[in-house]
């Protein structure tokens, strides 16, 4: 298998990717008996979308993955469309007699008889082997709604003050919520959305959690609500994924924010689709991750006989800040275990002059650093630099605007809106820039400060394209820490 995964020069090393073939979406993210399950919208046929499946990993540690057989395959009910999975602690379904097991929530996706026109239904599987084999529910589907054609990607979890399961559904540009006793009957319960935050293209994948605050006022914990949005023409970003704070009482959620702030979870161009594991030991403890993907250019990447990777794996929490309350996102600290001895520098006045990195050659690395601007008016890194690639992550001290530019980050002609620069406020307390980028062979993630900046995004350098430079332009910086960690692969 290694050797297999290894034979694409661009295949991650230390991001989840499927052996072969097409991968979307991340599913049914479920925390059960010491391993974390990763189930994957999964096409087995190509390399390009088809007939959806849901392909299957598990993990002890959300950093290194055991592929599985697929779980979940077409059936005379449809697709298998986006979902969840939920740990039936009480056996709630009576699928484990008595017993807890686990139960995926998903959308069969098919069409109308005797038409052409979209159905998507949600229906039930259950696992009595600790998810490595599926029985389909036999009185699929348990949710329909005619009325609408975008109606799907379910997110399923107990909620314990109204004892009941509460289910968070993408229906068009907006979600529904319903519950249920036994996730089998569903109940309407409210929507949400139909003029809070951006509708620039159908809502999808929604997730809803609860979790404490840092630095809260008035000491109470949060709802935040993640919704990810599909392409729409004329929209240079392409599909993306905005975030609600608010409050919800077991049948409605209340934004906190008025209806038109919007909240972008991520200011790159590949992270959609991404929700959180269920069932996590602590509750309070929500691991998110993504496909690291764009609806734009997704079917065209330049890869061999897979396609798609996930995200790193982040830790989310909210914190309290001038701006009110936002979403911080961490990478999992086992990610850390991959490290190998650092390059490090510590103490360094930089000049436009000197390239402290010039003799620096890697391909797959964790940058670490804390740079106090002076009077530099532009300070960053050229990551991935060989020939006519690089990849730049740079902040404007005056502007205070963080950036990423990918125009010339190696292979871009596959997409007319792959080669882009994006850039975002991001104020730096005390005049300190604190940065922690992950490059592997074809992706970027920088995450700014505490987590409150993050930005993903694919690149396709030449394998040669090793090279690194820190720049300041404009003035002078000091330099307080900087570490470069190569990283062992996972495969």
């Amino acid at each position: 298998m290694t050797d297999v995964m290894n034979h694409d020069h661009y295949r991650p090393q230390f991001h989840f990717t499927p052996p072969a073939n097409w991968m979307n979406d991340p599913n049914g993210m479920v925390y059960f008996e010491g391993e974390y399950h990763l189930f994957y919208q999964y096409h087995p046929g190509g390399s390009t979308w088809g007939p959806m499946h849901w392909g299957h990993a598990v993990s002890i540690d959300l950093v290194h993955w055991q592929h599985l057989p697929v779980a979940l395959a077409p059936d005379q009910n449809g697709m298998i469309f986006s979902g969840s999975a939920v740990v039936d602690w009480e056996d709630s379904s009576g699928f484990f007699g008595g017993e807890p097991g686990l139960v995926a929530i998903f959308t069969h996706a098919d069409e109308y008889p005797e038409s052409t026109l979209p159905r998507q239904r949600q229906s039930l599987a259950y696992s009595l082997d600790r998810g490595r084999t599926w029985n389909m529910y036999e009185g699929n589907p348990v949710l329909c709604n005619e009325q609408l054609t975008d109606f799907r990607d379910p997110k399923v979890f107990w909620h314990d003050e109204t004892d009941r399961w509460v289910m968070v559904l993408a229906a068009g540009d907006r979600v529904h919520l319903y519950t249920s006793i036994n996730l089998k009957q569903w109940s309407f319960a409210s929507e949400f959305g139909a003029a809070d935050g951006s509708h620039d293209g159908v809502w999808e994948c929604p997730d809803l959690m609860e979790l404490p605050v840092e630095g809260s006022p008035d000491g109470k914990s949060r709802w935040v609500l993640i919704v990810s949005i599909g392409d729409k023409p004329g929209y240079p970003e392409g599909s993306r994924t905005q975030y609600f704070i608010g409050h919800f009482d077991g049948s409605v959620f209340t934004n906190d924010y008025p209806s038109d702030t919007v909240l972008w979870l991520d200011y790159g161009r590949d992270n959609y689709a991404g929700v959180t594991w269920s069932d996590t030991p602590d509750p309070a403890v929500k691991y998110f991750i993504g496909w690291m993907s764009n609806w734009l250019y997704a079917k065209v990447t330049p890869t061999g006989e897979w396609r798609s990777a996930m995200t790193v794996p982040r830790l989310l929490s909210l914190k309290h800040g001038k701006d009110g309350i936002r979403l911080i996102q961490a990478p999992v600290s086992n990610l850390e275990r991959l490290r190998k001895q650092p390059w490090e520098q510590l103490d360094v006045l930089l000049r436009s002059e000197n390239n402290l990195l010039a003799s620096l050659q890697e391909d797959v690395y964790e940058l670490v650093c804390d740079i106090e601007v002076g009077t530099a008016a532009e300070i960053g890194f050229k990551l991935r630099k060989g020939g006519n690639d690089e990849t730049i992550v740079g902040y404007r001290i005056v502007e205070q605007q963080l950036y990423l530019d990918r125009t010339r980050s190696g292979e871009i002609s596959f997409h007319d809106s792959f080669p882009c620069t994006h850039d975002i406020p991001h104020t730096i307390p005390g005049g300190r820039l604190r940065l922690r980028i992950f490059v592997d062979q074809c992706s970027v993630e920088v995450f700014a400060g505490d987590g409150e900046v993050v930005f993903s995004d694919l690149i396709y350098p030449d394998p040669s394209s090793r090279g690194m430079e820190l720049f300041v332009r404009g003035g002078e910086a000091q330099l307080i820490s900087l570490q470069i960690y190569p990283l062992h692969s996972i495969l």
